[in-house]
């Protein structure tokens, strides 16, 4: 991405500066995240931390709307431009956390265990930064603190109540913490990110009878068993070996004595693709094979697919504009390109459709920790030395394109 003329000078000195003025801002984003910390809730209830969302965007005096629990800031520069906005996820998962930490959740049964209180925070800096340099810069920075990452996707509706627009938004960024990768690292990936996922409920009917005289009956467990086997096949016979995809059955439920046949087997599961191509095709295979396999058996069948989060696509452009960020902050040793996609979803997939953008993961693993924790897990924790990184790459990503030509 190419710098407009005469503002090659400016984005020189903020690369050079901005990583300083971001470390100087530890303590200060270290007491945030801790504070977040304490207060995980879960989608769509995040009340506590929507309080304290807004009250460090008053401290900053940046104004905000309220959407339900969602908090949209806005960040404008000393002249009018282009607007970059900043996704932040800010619910919490149903994890108990040990209760040994000085930070532990003050929830019971709720924790920040997928990293939303690093992202928060990560913005809250950004915010906090930029506001520092706001005489600096043409055009504005929003905010999207999003509830419901984690549950019924907050993205979309935050985007149909006008999120990306007034001020228009031209360009989104987000970011994940990532435990595999230390602090001072990052990772991004162009095209196909994270995958598509769809919710599965197969119900098969068939007819009860005694246990002792089955052929009286028809045994939905039996043609449940083998829709469970056909579905192995739709992946391996059906789609491309090039091509990538998850049929999961995670859920099963039928029958009511051990000396009745079952009449009714309810399967839940998932499906998980990285093309709406494939995506579409797999669907539509998975009904025929469940009500053609279950008709063989004498049974009837019903599939319900819901569709969940679309694939998360990285634009090109926008994924190198962070990644030569990055290689100019942090060096290039430490910025990784990933060559595969994942099939974890995320619902910044929803703002990507809408608009160009990129999502990157950010290290928040200690160096000397070669076995961390997982994301969702109890024991997950952040090295918290990752939080001004953060801050230096999106904020440093957000003033280039606002500087760039257009």
């Amino acid at each position: 991405m190419t710098i407009a003329p005469g503002k090659e000078t400016y984005m020189s000195d903020v690369l050079n500066t901005i990583f300083p003025e971001a470390r100087a801002l530890e303590h200060w984003l270290v007491d945030i995240r801790r504070a977040l910390h304490r207060i995980p809730e879960p989608g769509n209830e995040e009340h506590e931390t929507s309080s304290a969302v807004r009250a460090k965007l008053d401290e900053l005096h940046i104004p905000y709307t309220q959407i339900g629990t969602a908090v949209v800031g806005l960040l404008e520069g000393e002249r009018p431009g282009r607007c970059v906005a900043l996704r932040a996820d800010m619910d919490a998962l149903p994890i108990e956390e040990p209760a040994d930490r000085p930070y532990a959740s003050l929830h019971h049964g709720y924790m920040h265990a997928c990293g939303h209180d690093a992202h928060m925070t990560v913005a809250l800096g950004v915010a906090k930064l930029l506001s520092a340099h706001r005489h600096g810069f043409a055009g504005s920075v929003k905010f999207l603190f999003q509830p419901a990452e984690e549950t019924t996707g907050g993205a979309r509706p935050m985007i149909d109540a006008g999120c990306l627009e007034n001020p228009h938004v031209d360009f989104v960024l987000g970011l994940h913490v990532a435990p595999e990768l230390p602090v001072g690292h990052i990772e991004v990936k162009s095209g196909p990110f994270y995958g598509a996922s769809d919710n599965l409920e197969i119900i098969i009917k068939g007819k009860s009878s005694h246990a002792a005289y089955p052929e009286k009956g028809i045994d939905a467990i039996v043609a449940s068993a083998s829709v469970i086997q056909a579905l192995q096949t739709v992946v391996s016979r059906s789609i491309s070996a090039l091509d990538s995809a998850v049929i999961t059955i995670g859920k099963i439920q039928g029958g009511t004595r051990n000396n009745i046949i079952a009449d009714e087997v309810t399967l839940t599961g998932t499906i998980r693709t990285l093309s709406e191509e494939v995506r579409h095709s797999i669907c539509s295979k998975v009904i025929d094979v469940c009500t053609q396999t279950a008709s063989a058996f004498g049974a009837s069948c019903e599939v319900h697919i819901r569709p969940s989060y679309p694939v998360l696509v990285n634009e090109e452009k926008a994924t190198e504009l962070v990644r030569d960020t990055a290689v100019q902050l942090l060096g290039e040793s430490n910025v990784h390109l990933r060559q595969k996609p994942t099939l974890g979803v995320e619902d910044f997939a929803y703002y990507l459709q809408e608009r160009p953008g990129t999502f990157w993961h950010l290290g928040c693993r200690r160096q000397e920790n070669r076995s961390p924790s997982p994301l969702h897990s109890p024991d997950f924790d952040i090295d918290e030395a990752c939080l001004p990184v953060g801050v230096a790459v999106q904020a440093a990503s957000a003033l280039r394109y606002l500087q760039a030509e257009p």
